[in-house]
């Protein structure tokens, strides 16, 4: 099984399915870095060699922004939206909807499960 940033690749699939199960590849980025050591896009991870996979590991580290990073950022992107005040963070402090859709029904992604209000049923 080959390590890549931190996440074990699995090895029966194909290297451009196998590499999106790190956090912030895709299938675009995928493709491309598949591309940029030379590989087939039929080879599967089992048929790679230590040296392409050591490839694949060197150019993830310095091209991309994946796992840890990737989520430290985004997670800091969030908190200086809600240390702000502004509408978007009052939005993710208070748990609900952030880009304008609607609450009054719907957003139980966001809200979580319906909760009972007393008095509620006539």
């Amino acid at each position: 099984m080959a390590r890549i940033a931190g996440v074990n690749i699995p090895t029966n699939k194909r290297v451009i399915i196998a590499l999106q199960y790190i956090h912030g590849i895709g299938p675009t980025v995928a493709k491309e870095i598949v591309e940029k050591v030379n590989l087939g896009p039929e080879r599967r991870v089992n048929d790679l060699t230590d040296s392409e996979v050591l490839q694949i590991r060197e150019m993830i580290d310095r091209d991309y922004q994946v796992e840890g990073d990737l989520r430290r950022e985004t997670s800091m992107n969030i908190k200086r939206l809600m240390d702000l005040g502004c509408y978007r963070g009052l939005r993710h402090r208070r748990g609900l909807p952030v880009r304008g859709q609607r609450t009054h029904t719907n957003a139980r992604t966001r809200k979580g499960p319906a909760k009972a209000i007393a008095g509620k049923k006539k």
